[in-house]
């Protein structure tokens, strides 16, 4: 992941999720799960998480140590249908900041991997 971070920068991945939390805040099926009074804080949180993972900033861990990502998305109800909403915002995201390829591959393959992993519930 670190030809990421070479390619796109932390200013990319930045740019990557503000677009993608613009596309959640409308969505019906996605927004739910998150606090409406903390949208800053969760498009901060995923932004430092993608530029810890991809060799950037260790900003993610210095303030909330290991990602446990399950652990923490466990209150939310994520089955087939959230994950596949999910990886089609970021998608969509992608292709608005023009995420090329191998930057935008590799992304893609760890954005599934990741959102399957993610899943606590059936259907």
């Amino acid at each position: 992941m670190n030809e990421v971070l070479q390619q796109i920068g932390e200013e990319g991945l930045n740019d990557l999720v503000c677009a993608f939390y613009k596309r959640v805040k409308g969505d019906d099926l996605l927004s739910p799960m998150y606090p409406s009074d903390d949208w800053e804080g969760a498009q901060g949180r995923l932004a430092d998480f993608l530029i810890y993972r991809c060799g950037g900033s260790q900003k993610y861990i210095e303030e909330r140590g290991h990602p446990r990502l399950r652990m923490r998305h466990i209150p939310f109800h994520i089955g087939t249908a959230e994950r596949d909403r999910w990886l089609k915002l970021m998608g969509e995201s992608m292709e608005e900041i023009k995420v090329e390829p191998p930057a935008s591959e590799l992304l893609a393959d760890f954005f599934a991997q990741t959102a399957d992993f993610m899943r606590n519930a059936s259907g």
